[in-house]
């Protein structure tokens, strides 16, 4: 059972909750003796505590954070380092881990994944990183097997970077955040606020990490309750977990929406340092003897049971048994919202998996960050053993999360007894989790070990008539599943015995193959470019006016980052921002990119000093309506006066990948803003003003404008600057225009720098050119 309070709680030894109330100071103080001083006691949680250590600003409400260490992998690295070369990087100022585990597969593209591994270790050589070749492990399992440290502060440009199990404050950000870190540059958010995940109890037999973090996210995703606020892991239940189960949980905490997690820790984590041959990265962490939480999330574990996450997110969470009971209804629901993903185009049907009465599922993946760890393929591996999985349509395969989990997975004979079920195993990629790996066939239901459902994760392309579906489940399930040839099982029906087995970790592997500078920069390293490899195009600032083409509206509850640039085998043109632009909205809107371009045209034209109506012929009746505005005539202005692009509605964007892609594919088709009614993520939003997008915020209701209208942002340049509360502006909608206005949300002053500049890049040109 999970419920959520409804204000703040005391926390007393790490043990005692005490909620808010009218009578909870006076038993706080019984109890301990203490003045109960919420702000006080506020400064006792772990996250706290953390969070002034890396504080630089030396206000605990306003944070610059600077983070101990870095993490990227394939798909984000170039783009980043890129981005840093172009505003001056000379070497890595902190450790920085490169790893190659998202676009592993070097069949699509021609040389283009190679060519950008190649770019990574001289990279890695020039600037004084460290570079984890492909197939070595994916990106989480290393900074968790080499990087974690107590107390510490990763920032990866991942959004599953999550290492709070290991007392590790971990989060995932679009790459410009990284490049402000090589920069020398601060973190800046507001002081968060920390909600306790208080455990109790401890997890019947078969029921996984996956099965606890999927109960979690069905309680609070949907209400927002830990929404860009750090989770803290507290209380006896957590006594009961493994090293691997608190990690299986904490990884998943990002499909919550908060910023980030931290665990207290113990001699099991102690544990995991010393088997990883690093015991002195291990700090005993733990709330102090009074602290205050802004919310508790309690989460009695003895009462979760195997869970499902249905087509097509995380929070979709049912127990399995219910959804076999259930079976007609819960499919039923899912073709429904599938119809809100994909339209009607779509043949989208899954009455045939009724076999007998019972789910038949197509496939079966344990992978990744989430399902990769060694303690679920042990398990998985037991309730497999003597089965096989049949000769019919059903797959299983499994990657483990890094090749030192292979190596004693082959060492000890589980490898060899799921081998024996027909289980295929791979080597460490994060494909099935993005949709690059093990995708299905059409109308195929995939089961999934891994951490994301979203629409197109598993491979499908809609737009060609493609789609399949992913669930997620724990390894324990899906093993039994398997051994019963497809049939949707829960793992409590395994009436075995699950093992407890002893991990060896091989440091020789990393050591013998992970190149590590050590921190020592190699200016005279050449980098390696691949003809795939582009630069930057150029960012004009912030224009004092701003015309806005709406060139596409999405009116679905959220959209994900997957949605507004799809991965899969399209993050192929990951280094190439134009050559990966022409994908943007490929999967949600076709239509998006051409009109981006056309009225992209009519901002080339204006920065040339050309007439933008002759470039963009529909821009003249719009025109006619902008120019008395602005005080002029039939005379066009400049390109500082006026500025022309595009924008996107969507009622809450940016749930999902850190990827900045998703923001600056945008910007080079000429986007200059997104207006939502909210921000999914903070790391989206961040995204969109580190490329200089202006993050507007639109009340809920009627919109003054729709698809192919204007927005005219009169005097937009000043706004910003003199931070203003509201945002005028104009909709032109045909011959009619309409008044509103929308605003920007919290922004910091270097934030507003950043977009009057026109984007990062431009900023810290600015600042080498002398503006401090």
């Amino acid at each position: 059972m999970i419920t959520s309070t409804q204000g703040g709680a005391w926390l007393i030894g790490g043990r005692e909750l005490i909620e808010d109330g009218p009578e909870a100071l006076e038993a706080v103080r019984a109890k301990t003796g203490l003045s109960a001083d919420k702000a006080e006691a506020a400064k006792e949680t772990i996250a706290y505590q953390i969070l002034k250590d890396h504080n630089t600003s030396g206000n605990m409400e306003k944070l610059q954070v600077k983070f101990d260490k870095l993490t990227s992998h394939d798909i984000t690295y170039v783009g980043i380092i890129q981005t840093a070369r172009a505003s001056g990087l000379e070497k890595f100022p902190i450790p920085y881990v490169l790893t190659n585990c998202h676009n592993s597969l070097c069949a699509v593209g021609g040389t283009i994944n190679e060519d950008d591994h190649m770019f990574g270790l001289t990279a890695a050589k020039k600037y004084g990183g460290v570079y984890v070749p492909p197939h070595q492990a994916v990106i989480h399992q290393f900074a968790r097997e080499m990087l974690a440290a107590g107390g510490s502060m990763i920032l990866g440009s991942d959004s599953h970077t999550r290492y709070g199990a290991l007392g590790t404050m971990a989060m995932g950000e679009g790459g410009p955040e990284l490049v402000k870190q090589l920069l020398g540059q601060t973190y800046d958010i507001n002081m968060p606020g920390v909600v306790a995940i208080y455990m109790t109890g401890e997890p019947v037999k078969g029921v996984g990490p996956q099965d606890v973090a999927l109960a979690i996210i069905g309680a609070v995703f949907k209400s927002g309750y830990v929404k860009n606020k750090i989770m803290e892991f507290v209380g006896p239940g957590v006594d009961a977990l493994s090293a691997d189960f608190r990690i299986g949980v904490d990884v998943m905490t990002t499909e919550t929406t908060c910023l980030s997690s931290i665990w207290q820790t113990d001699d099991k984590i102690e544990s995991f340092y010393e088997i990883h041959g690093r015991k002195d990265a291990y700090k005993k962490l733990a709330p102090g003897n009074l602290a205050y939480y802004d919310g508790v999330v309690k989460v009695d574990l003895s009462t979760i049971k195997p869970m499902i996450a249905m087509p097509f997110h995380p929070s979709m969470a049912y127990e399995i048994d219910f959804v076999n009971e259930n079976l007609s209804q819960m499919l039923h629901e899912t073709e429904e919202r599938a119809k809100v993903s994909f339209g009607d185009s779509i043949e989208y049907s899954l009455s045939s998996k009724i076999v007998n009465g019972r789910f038949l599922v197509d496939q079966g993946v344990i992978a990744g960050c989430a399902g990769g760890g060694f303690e679920n393929i042990c398990a998985a591996a037991d309730i497999m053993r003597g089965s096989y999985i049949g000769d019919d349509k059903f797959t299983m395969n499994i990657y483990p999360a890094s090749t030192p989990i292979y190596m004693e997975l082959l060492k000890n004979g589980v490898a060899a007894d799921l081998l024996e079920t027909g289980t295929i195993l791979k080597t460490a990629f994060c494909g099935p989790c993005f949709g690059a790996g093990d995708t299905p066939a059409n109308n195929a239901f995939s089961i999934r070990h891994s951490t994301r459902n979203f629409p197109n994760r598993e491979g499908s392309k809609v737009q060609n008539g493609q789609i399949s579906s992913v669930a997620l489940m724990d390894a324990r399930s899906i093993a039994a599943t398997a051994a019963n040839k497809g049939f949707l099982t829960p793992a409590t029906a395994f009436d075995g015995e699950l093992k407890e087995y002893v991990y060896h970790f091989d440091a020789n592997i990393y050591k013998n193959r992970v190149f590590d500078s050590h921190g020592v920069a190699d200016p005279n390293a050449e980098i390696q470019f691949g003809p795939n490899i582009k630069d930057w195009p150029k960012m004009e600032a912030l224009p004092e006016n701003l015309l806005l083409k709406v060139v596409s509206e999405i009116h679905d509850p959220v959209t994900t980052t997957d949605e507004l640039i799809p991965s899969g085998e399209t993050s192929s043109y990951r280094s190439n921002p134009l050559g990966l632009a022409e994908f943007t909205l490929s999967r949600k809107d076709p239509e998006y990119v051409g009109r981006a371009k056309e009225i992209r045209k009519a901002q080339e034209a204006i920065v040339a000093g050309n007439c933008p109506v002759e470039a963009c012929g529909e821009l003249k009746p719009v025109m006619g309506k902008v120019l008395p505005m602005l005080g002029l005539g039939e005379e066009h202005p400049d390109s500082k006066t006026l500025g022309f692009g595009s924008t996107i509605f969507a009622v809450k964007p940016g749930d999902g990948s850190a990827r900045e892609q998703a923001a600056s594919c945008q910007k080079v088709l000429g986007g200059w803003a997104n207006v939502a009614n909210e921000y999914a993520t903070k790391r989206y939003r961040s995204n969109l003003i580190n490329w200089g997008m202006l993050p507007f915020i639109i009340e809920k209701g009627d919109l003054p404008f729709k698809n192919l209208d204007y927005i005219f942002l009169p005097g937009i340049r000043a706004e910003v600057e003199d931070k203003a509360d509201s945002i005028k502006a104009v909709a032109i909608c045909g011959d009619e225009t309409k008044e509103f206005t929308m605003t920007l949300g919290d922004l910091t002053d270097h934030e507003r720098r950043i977009i009057l500049d026109g984007c990062l890049i431009n900023y810290n040109r600015e600042i080498s050119r002398g503006r401090g």
